[in-house]
């Protein structure tokens, strides 16, 4: 079992550890695949101009939007958002003057933070205008995350499966965000959580109930009669 998420390294591990998993880690919604001992495996980031075209359109409309550098997180202004996210992905906020000079070659993802219908209509608009260019999609209904085109959650799962010489049709991939629908429709079995954004449902083979409602056990019991 691999965790495959969109937080940093520093945020998946401790839950990873928690779950005694022996890893390796998918991490930054694919763009990373890391050891638990922090060794990069794989890493395709943003490149850096194209990561200020978003950042340059974010700071157009007002919004929060962070990036990454060497596992730190950065922002350019101490807002909520921030905060918000930092506190759920447990990493500190490091407050730079200017993207440009800090964040690096390239950054593992961006991410816009900001209210859920914010998000819900801002979405078509950042897919029509980086097609080609960047893949965009929520993670939680108030993260709109954005990866090289190269980095999603499925290529960094077929890449493991290919490493680890697992057949793709035995592979099974679980989740409930648009960041995991590409993952879900590569796998041998893609299962969906019950109330998540229809573009996921449409990506997966089969559904099951959110965490408290036995999901977990009736895919347990589907894995042991297949």
């Amino acid at each position: 079992m691999i965790a495959c998420t969109g937080r940093p390294f520093p945020g998946a591990l401790p839950w990873v550890l928690k779950l005694n998993l022996e890893g390796p880690i998918v991490c930054y919604q694919g763009a990373q695949v890391r050891a638990l001992n922090g060794d990069v495996i794989l890493d395709h980031g943003i490149a850096h101009d194209l990561a200020m075209e978003v950042i340059r359109f974010a700071r157009e409309l007002n919004l929060h939007v962070q990036a990454y550098r060497d596992d730190q997180l950065l922002v350019e202004r101490d807002r909520p958002e921030a905060h918000e996210y930092a506190g759920h992905a447990g990493m500190e906020i490091h407050v730079v003057g200017d993207f440009d000079e800090a964040m690096g070659p390239t950054t593992p993802k961006l991410v816009i933070v900001a209210a859920s219908a914010t998000l819900e209509a801002l979405l078509p608009q950042v897919r029509r205008r980086w097609a080609g260019r960047l893949n965009a999609a929520t993670s939680m209904p108030t993260y709109l995350e954005f990866t090289s085109l190269e980095s999603d959650k499925a290529r960094a799962l077929q890449f493991l499966c290919d490493r680890m010489g697992v057949a793709q049709a035995e592979s099974v991939a679980v989740g409930d965000g648009r960041n995991d629908a590409s993952m879900l429709a590569w796998a041998g079995l893609g299962v969906a959580i019950e109330g998540s954004p229809e573009e996921v449902q449409a990506a997966a083979d089969r559904t099951i109930p959110g965490p408290g409602h036995g999901g977990i056990k009736q895919l347990a019991d589907l894995l042991v009669r297949s």
